[in-house]
């Protein structure tokens, strides 16, 4: 099944089941996303980026969200 055959079944949903596919896949992607940030997180990926933000907050230079 292609990229072009999902869209088309897609387009096709009745709102419904569009609605579920969209909850269904915002699910999928964010679990995706999780499992991405764990495994960069786990080899060691993250570490510079987080150096970095803590020496910014040791210095007073970062800012509350």
């Amino acid at each position: 099944m292609s990229v072009e055959d999902i869209e088309k079944a897609v387009e096709q949903l009745p709102e419904d089941q569009l609605a579920r596919f969209r909850a269904w896949f915002a699910a999928f992607d964010a679990a995706r996303f999780d499992d991405r940030i764990a495994r960069d997180a786990a080899a060691g990926r993250l570490n510079e980026l987080a150096n970095e933000a803590l020496a910014e907050y040791r210095r007073g230079s970062s800012g509350e969200l």
